[in-house]
């Protein structure tokens, strides 16, 4: 899947993320796998103690840590995640995170007043 957007009404499918999505030492790379006016779904890579400083998403979260342990912060409070753990971050909340180890997560961006048509 490229970066194109697609319609909600499309199938896409995703293979091989992982094989062309290494994780990176001392990097943070991502890829957009699905992308329309509902949500986007990017996949992350986190080398062992990159971090992403504190800002907010207007629309609604979803994190899924697939690989790693990563402490992510949700108004100032922090939370150690595991691989297979998953947080639901309504919209405007400040947060950052950062890899303890190295880390692959998905993160679901969601537009909660288009999802509420």
């Amino acid at each position: 899947m490229s970066d194109d957007q697609t319609t909600y009404t499309e199938n896409v499918v995703s293979t091989g993320v992982a094989d062309e999505l290494p994780i990176v030492p001392e990097s943070t790379t991502s890829r957009i796998l699905v992308k329309n006016d509902l949500l986007q779904v990017t996949q992350f890579t986190f080398g062992a103690g990159q971090m992403l400083s504190e800002h907010a998403a207007p629309k609604g979260v979803v994190v899924q840590l697939l690989e790693g342990e990563m402490t992510f912060t949700l108004s100032g409070e922090p939370h150690l995640l595991h691989a297979g753990d998953c947080l639901y971050m309504a919209p405007d909340v400040l947060h950052s995170l950062k890899a303890e180890t190295d880390c692959r997560m998905t993160l679901v961006l969601v537009d909660v007043a288009a999802a509420g048509r």
